[in-house]
């Protein structure tokens, strides 16, 4: 694949001392400009900074934007997933999910009473495996969570299949994932629900922040309820629609402190606006990277299946001499990650069910190189340098 992003003609400053003194490249950095400035002004401007109109305007957009009918703006990606669970009730039973993501996934179960099971992942793309679903249904399974590591989708054909025929519901963990699509479809709008992430180092970030999608109206009054500590109407309703009663709500059922503000939404409107441009800069390091790597027998590149269009959060490679290469690379000034360690190894997640051989065998492979819209050809390519430097001398 040819792409846009071409090898500098400066000299290669790569293992020299010259090569320290460059500035650091880190493994992700939000894309922000002046459009972002503008929008929390007039948020600031308007006088009205708590949850209210441009929550609305973005949960609005953002639901056209995934191709569901319903959003619900909250605080994070951690709330987003402990609310999801809660409306699929699955306190006191299990919930099939994966070792291999951030552990907000997997507090989310606990949170809601049940019990993670750790199924293993596909060795290729370090989704979630199908085979490893199925093999782990029992009669207590309440759901499933998947999580489309690195913005690829997973094989949601099959996991579909086998969830309905179980009638047991399924929630998609979107944090890596947002304008990513799976055979067409954006990933958010195929289970039952999705959860997005707008953490400062997603690819639509705000901050902080998260939302649900889903198609299901049922969920919708119960979830706005959840994040506003059950009250039945937030103070934007009671302000500007119940003119008459506006001091007066009732409290339905114990909720948490979970909804999203306007100087977030603000944000997050024009981040929305970019994201497909944000996305394609992405495809175009993973294209270059993979093209330059191609002939490097020392590791293994990503992969992109048929029915994937990947939203490029990040960029990892796999390879034996994983911490030499972190050090090799921090001494460049180029920082890299490793996402992640599974998290069945976790102390407090010991004794959980997890039968996951490919996990355990696979993550200790695991790099993530820097990948981030703003990236400069020149940084992409002293990435590029450091990674073939240090293959030459392995």
């Amino acid at each position: 694949m040819s792409t846009r992003i071409h090898a500098t003609t400066a000299m290669d400053t790569i293992g020299t001392d010259k090569s320290r003194e460059e500035p650091l490249i880190p493994v992700f950095r939000p894309w922000y400009d002046k459009e972002e400035l503008k929008a929390v002004k007039e948020v600031f401007d308007s006088a009205w900074i708590g949850l209210g109109p441009k929550t609305t305007q973005f949960e609005e957009r953002f639901a056209r934007y995934v191709g569901v009918p319903y959003a619900v703006a909250l605080n994070s990606a951690t709330a987003a997933l402990h609310l999801g669970l809660a409306v699929l009730n699955v306190s006191g039973g299990e919930v099939i999910t994966t070792p291999m993501t951030f552990v907000s996934t997997n507090h989310a179960v606990l949170y809601n009473n049940a019990e993670p099971v750790f199924a293993d992942i596909e060795p290729d793309t370090l989704n979630i495996d199908p085979r490893s679903i199925e093999a782990n249904l029992t009669d207590r399974t309440r759901a499933i969570v998947v999580v489309h590591y690195g913005g690829h989708a997973c094989d949601m054909d099959t996991i579909l299949d086998l969830a309905e025929e179980r009638g047991i519901p399924v929630l998609e963990d979107v944090a890596h994932g947002a304008g990513g699509t799976y055979k067409g479809r954006k990933l958010g709008s195929l289970g039952n629900l999705g959860s997005f992430s707008f953490h400062a180092v997603k690819n639509l970030a705000m901050g902080d922040g998260g939302m649900l999608t889903f198609s299901d109206p049922e969920y919708d009054a119960r979830l706005r309820r959840l994040r506003w500590v059950g009250i039945d109407k937030d103070t934007w309703d009671r302000s500007e629609i119940d003119q008459k009663y506006s001091w007066y709500y009732t409290v339905q059922e114990l909720g948490w402190k979970y909804h999203m503000n306007d100087i977030t939404a603000a944000i997050g409107l024009v981040q929305l606006e970019k994201l497909d441009r944000a996305n394609a800069r992405r495809g175009e390091i993973v294209a270059y990277y993979n093209e330059r790597f191609a002939d490097l027998e020392c590791l293994e590149t990503p992969v992109e299946k048929s029915y994937a269009q990947s939203a490029f959060h990040n960029y990892v490679i796999k390879l034996d001499r994983r911490d030499q290469l972190i050090a090799y690379l921090r001494d460049r000034n180029i920082s890299t990650g490793v996402h992640y360690m599974p998290n069945h190894l976790y102390s407090m997640y010991r004794g959980f069910r997890a039968d996951v051989p490919v996990t355990e065998r696979v993550w200790q492979r695991l790099v993530t190189l820097p990948l981030y819209p703003g990236m400069t050809d020149w940084d992409v390519e002293r990435v590029v340098r450091g990674v073939r430097s240090f293959c030459s001398k392995s």
